[in-house]
């Protein structure tokens, strides 16, 4: 698997899963657009008829004075293009009604974006629409209303003369296009614009093109969308005014969905507390973090990435992890031991893209503060020091049990993301027990697409308590990109000053594999911790969860109560095995670890002593 490319996912595409048609009399499909694509780009091509222009008539040269222009009116009989019968004229006049002795400046910004929305336009038009943007965008934003101001953005998305420019102008012109749609569907609704709905009904589970509903008790949807717009707007100082003026117009609207679903927030989270239900704790707050234009390089033969991780295992565990992630191209591996190991540092530190500290009682003293006792406090500290000391580009906090599994090289991966993005989120695997040498994982139902159901048919006893059918985490780790101030790396979250980054992103069919539970002694050995002061602790007292089972089984049955569970979810038995593939809920990603371990480091210790 050296670089990256090995194990294949086996899954399969769900194109036809879920899908209602409503059949005509004639038994075929009924057509949203009639005609499909072809009738689409046909009526498109109706509308994109360029101006025609009479002899005389002319926008005004590239280098006209703008001045002027500001204190000349126009007049609804537009006696400048006199008779003429040109569309150039007929537009002349209609947008002369509009402007009626208001300023000149205006009626030429309307006539430059009516030319740029149709083809065959003035060689220069573009260019004299930047130009008066880049000049006087102040005025224009306190001249224009919204409706021309949204056109604006719009033309910047034909016609501007930058990457941002376009990219930005048509991001929020479509943005915009489809709350024109929603909102005049809306109006059929007998809703009011700024009055939220009822969030104890929903219609249905699942949106079109399968997607899941929005979250609105935690959903970062809208921040993202939002803030990434305003983030992409700061790369390109003409364009930028009218962006994040529209921008700011748009959160501050009380009759937007982004209003309506922040007061069925407000209601929801009202309605819990009024039942003394707790939320999970966490962060609350999100921000949108700017990218300086120097960290976002997209070139995977110079982007370098690493890993950081807090360890107290034996050294062929650690061995293994650590070559892994070299064989997938890692540039820098930090390593922090939370116990001193002399040798274990020793061999690691053979290679020389390990970097190795042992957190002895020196290490502690040098960070000003005391050892801390929970080994989570430990992690936070050890990750957000290596984020701000390390030579990498995106930099990943994950567990010694844990193995990236890319679907492609990672540089590639992480060249290929947005360069707004901040943090790269991926979700867990669940590594089935026995399944060393040929590694199998389980993937949660929504990345099949599958219901939670199908836990049920997979894990008849437990699946009903299990969210996911998984006994470890769910919530997955991230790469945090570099370089950003005030950054505190968590173990499932990125923050910056306090507040989770939103600049979030994820890559399909990128993975984490997690060897939560490699094989019952481990599992069993482990268990009385995590029940009591790791991951098998509860957030929630209300559910009935993992950590109740487990107390269950021990108190009713003993040990093998527990192991009949183990055996029933995490075990790699024929069962289970059929089951998940028939879902297409079984990842194939054999790692051979040993073989990493000789490429890498060469043989351990032991193996050394046996031959």
């Amino acid at each position: 698997m050296g670089g990256g490319n090995g194990g294949q996912l086996s899954l399969a595409p769900h194109l036809l899963a879920g899908h209602s048609w409503v059949m005509s009399d004639d038994s075929k499909p009924m057509e949203t657009y009639p005609g499909g694509f072809r009738a689409i780009l046909k009526q498109m091509g109706l509308r994109m008829d360029p101006l025609t222009y009479d002899e005389g008539e002319a926008l005004p040269p590239l280098d006209v004075d703008f001045q002027p222009l500001k204190a000349q009116t126009i007049h609804k009989d537009a006696a400048e293009v006199g008779r003429s019968r040109s569309t150039y004229a007929r537009k002349y006049r209609e947008l002369a009604q509009e402007f009626h002795r208001r300023p000149a400046l205006l009626h030429l910004h309307g006539m430059l974006v009516s030319n740029l929305r149709r083809t065959g336009q003035p060689a220069h038009t573009a260019a004299l629409f930047v130009r008066l943007w880049a000049e006087e965008s102040e005025y224009l934003i306190r001249h224009l209303d919204a409706r021309w101001l949204v056109s604006a953005i719009t033309t910047f998305g034909d016609a501007g003369l930058t990457d941002t420019q376009r990219q930005l102008g048509q991001a929020l012109s479509v943005l915009f296009g489809m709350m024109k749609l929603y909102e005049t569907e809306r109006l059929y609704s007998g809703h009011a614009p700024n009055v939220a709905f009822a969030t104890q009904e929903r219609s249905a589970k699942h949106l079109a093109m399968q997607m899941d509903p929005y979250a609105i008790s935690s959903g970062g949807l809208d921040v993202n969308l939002l803030g990434g717009l305003w983030v992409q707007a700061g790369d390109d100082p003409v364009i930028r005014p009218l962006a994040r003026h529209l921008l700011d117009m748009l959160i501050g609207d009380d009759k937007t969905v982004f209003r309506r679903l922040r007061l069925m927030r407000q209601e929801r989270e009202a309605a819990l507390a009024e039942k003394g239900i707790r939320r999970k704790s966490g962060p609350k707050r999100e921000r949108v973090a700017e990218v300086p234009a120097f960290l976002a390089s997209k070139d995977p033969d110079t982007l370098r990435w690493g890993l950081v991780s807090l360890i107290k295992a034996p050294l062929p565990q650690i061995a293994r992890f650590a070559a892994h992630h070299l064989d997938l191209g890692a540039d820098r591996l930090h390593i922090y031991l939370d116990a001193p190991a002399p040798e274990t540092a020793a061999f690691l530190a053979q290679n020389p893209k390990v970097q190795v500290t042992e957190c002895d009682a020196a290490f502690w003293a040098a960070q000003k503060k005391p050892r801390m006792k929970a080994h989570q406090m430990r992690q936070t500290w050890v990750a957000t020091q290596a984020y701000q000391d390390t030579d990498v580009d995106w930099l990943a906090h994950i567990d010694v049990d844990e193995f990236l599994l890319p679907p492609a090289p990672m540089k590639e991966l992480l060249a290929g993301l947005d360069k707004y993005s901040t943090v790269l989120r991926i979700y867990p695997v669940e590594l089935l027990a026995g399944s060393q040498g040929n590694e199998l994982f389980k993937l949660m139902p929504r990345f099949a697409g599958q219901t939670r159901g199908v836990l049920e048919d997979l894990y008849p006893t437990y699946g009903a308590h299990l969210p996911g059918g998984f006994i470890s985490h769910r919530e997955g780790k991230n790469f945090a990109r570099t370089g950003l101030m005030g950054i505190r790396v968590g173990i499932h979250t990125v923050m910056q000053g306090g507040a989770v980054m939103a600049n979030r992103t994820k890559v399909d069919n990128l993975y984490i594999g997690h060897a939560h539970a490699p094989d019952w002694p481990y599992f069993r050995d482990h268990m009385a911790f995590r029940m009591t002061r790791g991951s098998y602790r509860k957030s929630d007292e209300d559910k009935f969860r993992l950590l109740d089972i487990l107390s269950f089984l021990q108190e009713e049955e003993g040990e093998q109560g527990v192991r009949t569970f183990f055996t029933e979810v995490c075990e790699a038995t024929p069962r289970l095995i059929e089951g998940l593939e028939a879902h297409n809920m079984l990842l194939r990603y054999p790692l051979d670890l040993d073989a990493k371990v000789l490429r890498h480091f060469g043989p351990l210790p032991e193996q050394e002593t046996t031959k």
